[in-house]
């Protein structure tokens, strides 16, 4: 004999007085986020604020540059949300940059890729990893600069974007290693120039990037 359905009344529900909060900024963060996979990103969302890490959410909408045929899905605000995510560590082991990597939605064949430029075993250093990202981004190195300066800055949005110069020189060597059109002598020359306009110690857009 089938059981009643039971009937329940306002009074019986307990709703957890959380819950509309959190459902809340889940919506906002998902709007402003716009992921390719609602689930997939939803799975590391929660587990991120369950274990009360940096929740993969970027600072505000943002369209895909990339076009159809080459579409990676990769951004200058994903990079932002990864690095929030993985700044607090000099490395980054890479089953841990492949589980957030997923959480964003973006394709592992791009990671492995990019990781493939700078082969290593069990884990990469995470501003290395940053400057790759940029790369991808960028046409030129003075482009993926732009994007490394304007992701690491504390400046606000729009600003001069600025960063330790020692922090810019180590980036640029370590791009123009892997770049077989620049040559060390070039990078060197190129840098000398640069720190004649460096002030305390900081570099900021105007002074590489036209």
């Amino acid at each position: 004999m089938p059981l009643p359905d039971t009937m329940f009344c306002a009074q019986q529900i307990h709703i957890p007085p959380e819950l509309p909060d959190i459902l809340k900024q889940f919506t906002k963060a998902a709007i402003r986020t716009q992921p390719a996979d609602l689930l997939q990103w939803s799975a590391g969302y929660f587990l991120a604020l369950s274990q009360g890490d940096p929740l993969p959410i970027k600072d505000r909408v943002e369209l895909s540059m990339a076009t159809q045929k080459t579409d990676t899905g990769l951004t200058q605000g994903l990079l932002r949300v990864l690095h929030k995510q993985c700044s607090h560590e000099a490395c980054v082991a890479l089953p841990e940059l492949e589980h957030k990597w997923r959480t964003l939605c973006l394709p592992v064949e791009k990671l492995r890729a990019l990781i493939g430029l700078d082969p290593c075993e069990d884990e990469i250093e995470w501003v290395k990893f940053l400057a790759l990202g940029c790369s991808a981004l960028g046409g030129s190195l003075n482009s993926a600069m732009k994007h490394f300066c304007e992701i690491l800055t504390p400046d606000p949005e729009g600003g001069q974007a600025r960063i330790p110069f020692d922090t810019f020189s180590y980036v640029y060597r370590y791009l123009s290693r892997l770049d077989s059109d620049v040559s060390a002598l070039d990078t060197e020359s190129y840098l000398a120039a640069l720190q004649e306009s460096v002030k305390n110690g900081m570099i900021g857009l105007s002074d590489f990037f036209v």
